[in-house]
């Protein structure tokens, strides 16, 4: 988004959903929050492996919505933008008057469905295979 106050246009590699939707740019986050690692009380590799987990989540679930032009989610090695086979997700709309509407509310609905209720499942449904692992 910030992108559009630069006027950078949607499609250009710097643009919304280009690189900063890649694992590239996932992994470089990753690693500068990685090196927090003793203030999170955590290893490098643990620390790594979550942040790399949620950076790269947000271009792979960009990837299942039905709108926009595709995640470039191999750049730099690639300036592709890839979609999902099923796009089960509304895309949410551009501009906080457009996200107070029906609109918003279809993308809330839809990302609650698609997205937080199947984590909240995995979530809870590894505690209690782990729970019982543990036992």
């Amino acid at each position: 988004m910030v992108a559009f106050s630069f006027d950078i246009p949607y499609e250009h590699e710097f643009g919304h959903r280009g690189f900063s939707h890649s694992f590239f740019f996932a992994a470089i986050t990753a690693l500068l929050g990685a090196c927090a690692h003793r203030w999170l009380h955590s290893s490098f590799g643990v620390a790594f492996g979550f942040l790399f987990l949620a950076a790269a989540s947000h271009g792979v679930l960009d990837t299942f919505t039905n709108g926009g032009l595709g995640i470039a989610l191999f750049w730099p090695w690639s300036d592709e933008r890839y979609f999902a086979r099923y796009q089960l997700i509304e895309v949410s709309p551009i501009g906080i008057s457009y996200f107070l509407s029906w609109w918003g509310v279809r993308v809330i609905l839809s990302e609650l469905r698609w997205v937080w209720l199947p984590c909240a499942l995995v979530g809870i449904g590894s505690r209690i295979i782990f729970k019982w692992l543990i036992k």
